[in-house]
């Protein structure tokens, strides 16, 4: 088994949500994290930035910068399912700019389901 991981725009949570069920991946946990990516990558975004304010944007980002609001997803799946559910983050995810996400594909050991004492895949 699988757990993927993956941490996405706030405003991409329900179409990520209905695409998966659509695709027949209808569990999943969602939580609302904060988190940054790498510097360098945040450095690009001064070319955005209007010229008076990017001494401020530097400064903040070299102090260790702003957090970002993001959700983090995580899904359970059979091995030969991960692939498939990594596909259908990135297609609804991918807009190709700095901040899309960042999936994680972590391999599972056991399951347990505490109501019923299911183990492994008949716990997913």
């Amino acid at each position: 088994m699988k757990e993927i991981i993956a941490i996405i725009r706030m405003n991409k949570t329900s179409q990520t949500k209905e695409a998966l069920v659509q695709a027949g991946f209808n569990s999943l946990t969602a939580i609302k994290v904060m988190g940054r990516g790498k510097l360098l990558k945040d450095l690009a975004l001064l070319e955005e930035v209007r010229e008076e304010n990017r001494d401020l944007v530097l400064e903040s980002l070299l102090k260790g910068g702003r957090l970002i609001p993001k959700r983090m997803l995580s899904i359970t799946v059979p091995d030969q399912e991960a692939a498939k559910v990594v596909d259908v983050i990135i297609s609804v995810n991918k807009s190709g700019n700095v901040g899309d996400g960042k999936i994680f594909v972590l391999p599972v050991s056991q399951v347990v389901r505490v109501r019923t004492g299911e183990r492994d895949e008949e716990a997913v």
